[in-house]
């Protein structure tokens, strides 16, 4: 009741609070979270981890900002991939079947599961060298008729 009294009456007083010690972080930027490929990869993962969704943590692919989401620990054997040329990273990655293999520093493995591009698109990682071939949609003349009793 005291302290609601001093802050009524605008008497309580008035403690900076110190800097030192303090754990908040300011709004990351995206140009702040630039993967550093020379460390082990439990810090690999914890930093796309940490900036996962906003901003994401990036690299360089092919001259292109790429960003990384979706990563987990991969503890068992290098599986089979396409390698991919990654800036800075002082082994290519390997696009597999379950997404983008990248190597720390120690050796082990992180699995990302899914990249985005600077224009927004986003696909599976394990997607990388695929094409975006897309088929029309043939109907059979049963079908042009459906369609066109619904129209």
């Amino acid at each position: 009741v005291e302290a609601v009294h001093l802050i009524a009456d605008g008497k309580a007083p008035r403690i900076p609070q110190p800097k030192e010690g303090a754990t908040y972080e300011g709004i990351q930027k995206k140009e702040n979270a630039e993967i550093s490929w020379d460390q082990p990869a439990a810090a690999l993962h914890n930093w796309i981890r940490g900036h996962d969704k906003v901003p994401g943590a990036w690299a360089t692919i092919d001259g292109q900002v790429v960003t990384f989401y979706g990563s987990s620990l991969l503890d068992a054997s290098v599986p089979a991939g396409q390698e991919l040329a990654i800036k800075g990273a002082s082994r290519p990655g390997l696009v597999t079947k379950n997404g983008l293999v990248i190597f720390g520093n120690d050796g082990k493995m992180v699995l990302v599961r899914n990249l985005q591009f600077e224009d927004g698109k986003m696909i599976p990682a394990s997607k990388y060298f695929s094409t975006d071939e897309t088929t029309a949609l043939e109907l059979t003349e049963e079908e042009k008729k459906m369609a066109e009793d619904i129209r």
